[in-house]
C-alpha cells in the first residue's frame, strides 16, 4: 500500500504562491462515538426512498430503516441521505468521494477537491482505509481549503494541520498538488495571495472555470455546517455573505475564534459541480430543521444560501435529522 510522507513540502513552481514548507505533526488520537437509535421523519415535500441491500421502494417518512433512508428534491438537485450510525455515514461519504473521484479523473484528468475544518475530516476517514486508500488515483488529487484559519501550520487552530494529521499525510496525494494558504501574511494579505493562486490554476486548467457564473468550478466541495449554520467563515448576519465580486476574501472578527480567517466566498462555492454537506451531532438539529423541514423559525442561515450548479448532497447522521 501506498503512503505519504510524514510532512508536506510544497511545490515552488507558482511564485509567491503556494509557498514551500515542510513540518511532522503527531497524529490525533482516533475517536469512537456511540450513538442511540434515530426516530425522525422527512418533510413530505421530498421523494422519500427506503435503502436496503437489494431494493429500493417507496416508504413513509416515519419509517427508518436501520441503514438510513434518502429524500430527493430533483427540481433543486438536492438529495437528502439520514443514516443511522455516523459510521455509516462515513462509508457512505467515501464511497461517494470515491466514485467522484474515478468520474473526473476520467473526464479530466484531475479532480478538485475542496475540504473544511471541524469534524468534516473525521468523516473522511474511511478513504485512508482499504478498499479505497489502493484503489483512488490520488496523483489526480488537488486539495484545497474552503477557508482557513490564519494561524501556523502546526498550530491546533490550523485546518490545515488537522487534515493532514487525519487524511493527507496517510494518502499519497502529490505534495505539489496541496495548496495550503500563505500563513506568513495577514487574514487580507492571505486571501488575495490565495484568490491569486486560485485564478493561475484556473488559466492552466487545472481548475475548471463556470460558463454561468465566471467563477472557479470545483469538482468536489467536502463542507460541515456549525450549530448556529454557519458553512465555511460565512457567519449568520455577517457582511461577507453579500459578498459576490472577490473569489476569496478575510474576516479579522469571527464571532468563533481565532478572529483572523480566509473564507470563499458564496458564489464560489455554489458554483461547484458537487457539493457533500456533512452535519452529525443533536446540536445542529434545529437548524437542519429550518433548512430542510418544517420550521416556524424566520431565521435565514448561511448554510440556506448553498445552492450548487450541480448536486447539493446532505450527509446526515440520526442525531442531526431528530427534528426532521
Amino acid at each position: 500500500m501506498a503512503t505519504a510522507a510524514s510532512s508536506l513540502t510544497f511545490s515552488t513552481s507558482l511564485p509567491k504562491l503556494c509557498r514551500p514548507f515542510s513540518i511532522s505533526i503527531t497524529h490525533l488520537p482516533q475517536v469512537s462515538l456511540n450513538f442511540k437509535k434515530l426516530n425522525c421523519s422527512i418533510s413530505s415535500a421530498l421523494k422519500i426512498s427506503r435503502r436496503t441491500a437489494t431494493t429500493t421502494t417507496t416508504t413513509k417518512a416515519s419509517s427508518m430503516a436501520s441503514s438510513g433512508i434518502t429524500t430527493v428534491d430533483q427540481k433543486n438537485k438536492k438529495v437528502v441521505e439520514v443514516f443511522d450510525t455516523e459510521e455509516e455515514l462515513a462509508v457512505s461519504l467515501a464511497k461517494y468521494t470515491a466514485d467522484l473521484s474515478d468520474k473526473f479523473a476520467k473526464e479530466r484528468g484531475s479532480f478538485t477537491v475542496v475540504v473544511s475544518g471541524g469534524s468534516l475530516i473525521k468523516s473522511l476517514r474511511k478513504l485512508v482505509e482499504a478498499p479505497y486508500v489502493d484503489s483512488i488515483d490520488w496523483s489526480k488529487w488537488h486539495v484545497f481549503w474552503v477557508d482557513e484559519r490564519v494561524v501556523p501550520k502546526d498550530h491546533p487552530d490550523s485546518n490545515y494541520k488537522l487534515a493532514f494529521d487525519g487524511f493527507l499525510s496517510k494518502v499519497p496525494i502529490p505534495p505539489g498538488n496541496v495548496y495550503a494558504i500563505n500563513d506568513a501574511l495577514s487574514a487580507e494579505g492571505a486571501a488575495d495571495d490565495y484568490e491569486t493562486c486560485l485564478k493561475h490554476l484556473v488559466h492552466t486548467g487545472v481548475i475548471n472555470k463556470s460558463s454561468v457564473s465566471g467563477f472557479p468550478k470545483f469538482d468536489l466541495m467536502l463542507v460541515g455546517m456549525g450549530p448556529d449554520g454557519h458553512v465555511a467563515s460565512l457567519f449568520p448576519g455577517h457582511p461577507l455573505l453579500k459578498e459576490n465580486q472577490k473569489w476569496v476574501t478575510h474576516i479579522t472578527d469571527s464571532p468563533k475564534p481565532p478572529p483572523g480567517r480566509i473564507t470563499f466566498t458564496f458564489p464560489v462555492i455554489n458554483s461547484s459541480s458537487y457539493i457533500a454537506l456533512v452535519v452529525c451531532g443533536a446540536g445542529k438539529a434545529s437548524v437542519v430543521q429550518t433548512a430542510l423541514g418544517k420550521s416556524q423559525n424566520s431565521d435565514v442561515f448561511p448554510v440556506q444560501m448553498v445552492s450548487p450548479e450541480g448536486e447539493l448532497k446532505w450527509f446526515l447522521d440520526r442525531d442531526a435529522a431528530s427534528k426532521l
